[in-house]
């Protein structure tokens, strides 16, 4: 008879091979599930210099098979905020409002602060970064800079590459400046140039003692009002009023009779539609007074160099003067005529 009966030591022995089987098939089934299979993971893999580059270029967006240009206005963005600011009358605020809408079209936030004061005030707003922008004259901006040394002369790009050193100084970008010009210029009523025989600023050297100059507060001090008049012509006015910075205080001044001769700028309309006679500067002393767009150089960029040129390129000094008539004359609003004058100059979309 054949016996069965498995032996204690083989038992054993199946039992053992089975055990170690269901740990192995365990621990493979942990493996599988645990999110880090091999096929699957690369953390301890070490990139190839190829795939490098391919990463990168995935991440910066460059080489993307677009033909969009990688510039935030052109994608919409907001290119940061920029404050223009200017002085105190109405062709400063005429000019810095075109810096602002030219600004804005090309994706800046802009804030705007008008009519702060004179340049002894919008000067060190500027340089301190209270406004990053403002429109200037050249050779007024220059003579101010450098203390009135005499440097300005009737050469506009002479005159403006000396600015920009000047203002490199101070951590400010001069653009490029406009055609347009605005100079500080002598003014009479008709009846007293006929009265005087006035057509020149030299004219006034024998009567100007019994006359009355009107102007800016700063004008004694500027070395293109006062203490030009007297060193270039030798002229001392009898007295002089602090008015205005050739606004309607000054103008009226005139008009009234209240003083004789009055500081205006050459490209104001009120000149002409009184009938006033502007004297002849013969000896020179106004140089080149180009408007010009001065940025802190620490906020300038592309964007903003271009959109505030595109605003010098389009002005002269006759449409400024048009501009001014509708403004001091016609009482039109600053911001309508700038957005205006820039729509039909196309460097604002219409």
């Amino acid at each position: 008879m054949t016996n069965t009966t498995r032996s204690p030591r083989r038992l054993v022995t199946l039992l053992l091979m089975l055990a170690l089987a269901l740990v192995a098939g365990a621990c493979a089934a942990d493996d599988a599930d645990d999110g880090t299979d091999a096929a699957d993971s690369t953390e301890d893999v070490p990139a190839t210099e190829d795939q490098t580059m391919v990463d990168d270029e995935e991440t910066d967006g460059s080489d993307d098979g677009t033909d969009e240009p990688d510039d935030a206005a052109a994608a919409g963005e907001d290119l940061g905020e920029l404050v223009v600011g200017s002085t105190n009358f109405d062709e400063q605020e005429l000019v810095a409002e075109m810096y602002a809408l030219s600004l804005e079209q090309a994706g800046f936030t802009v804030e705007r602060r008008y009519q702060l004061g004179a340049r002894e005030v919008v000067l060190p707003a500027l340089t301190s970064g209270e406004i990053n922008v403002y429109p200037e004259y050249v050779g007024t901006a220059l003579e101010f800079l450098n203390g009135g040394a005499g440097e300005a002369s009737s050469d506009t790009e002479a005159t403006t590459e000396l600015l920009r050193e000047e203002f490199a100084e101070e951590g400010v970008d001069v653009l490029e400046p406009a055609e347009a010009q605005d100079k500080n210029g002598l003014v009479v009523r008709p009846e007293t140039a006929d009265e005087l025989g006035l057509e020149t600023v030299s004219d006034l050297a024998d009567e100007a003692g019994d006359l009355t100059l009107g102007g800016p507060p700063e004008c004694p001090e500027r070395p293109l009002c006062i203490p030009g008049y007297e060193e270039t012509y030798g002229i001392t006015f009898g007295d002089f009023r602090s008015l205005d910075a050739g606004g309607p205080v000054t103008v009226e001044a005139l008009s009234s009779g209240e003083i004789d001769v009055a500081l205006l700028f050459t490209t104001d309309a009120v000149i002409s539609a009184n009938e006033w006679v502007l004297l002849e500067d013969d000896q020179g002393l106004q140089p080149a007074e180009n408007i010009v767009p001065v940025i802190q150089t620490e906020v300038n960029n592309e964007a903003a160099t271009e959109a505030l040129n595109a605003v010098s390129a389009v002005l002269t000094t006759e449409n400024v003067s048009e501009m001014l008539g509708q403004i001091r004359i016609d009482l039109a609003d600053p911001a309508e005529v700038a957005s205006e004058f820039l729509t039909e100059q196309g460097v604002l979309d219409g």
